[in-house]
């Protein structure tokens, strides 16, 4: 059984960073692309920055030069480095991993909040 724990969320002042990790157990494809969603509140959940395996990324258009994702595939660990955050960055954030082939399998974590004071 795969399961995915975040951690790393919290309260910053804007302008301030934040690291979030999301560690995967069990087993996933190879194949894999692992992401980071946010949904805010009264908001659809979005999706903020994602990387594949063979580490291509994507970022959403309001996060780029700012957020930073990266993985560790042996310890089949993403992260999202968050620098100059801003209030409107507050939200819950998921960890998503989605297999690309096998069983094509989607896994969430259980979400992390990340609150930016003005």
């Amino acid at each position: 059984q795969v399961q995915l724990v975040e951690s790393g969320g919290g309260l910053v002042q804007a302008g301030g960073s934040l690291r979030l990790s999301c560690v995967a157990s069990g087993s996933i494809f190879s194949l894999n692309v692992m992401g980071w969603y946010r949904q805010a509140p009264g908001k659809q959940r979005e999706l903020v920055a994602s990387i594949t395996s063979g580490g291509s990324k994507y970022y959403i258009d309001s996060v780029k030069g700012r957020f930073t994702i990266s993985r560790d595939n042996p310890k089949i660990t993403v992260y999202l480095q968050m620098n100059s955050l801003k209030p409107e960055d507050t939200a819950v954030y998921y960890c998503n991993v989605r297999e690309v082939g096998g069983r094509s399998y989607t896994y969430w974590g259980q979400g992390t909040q990340v609150t930016v004071s003005a």
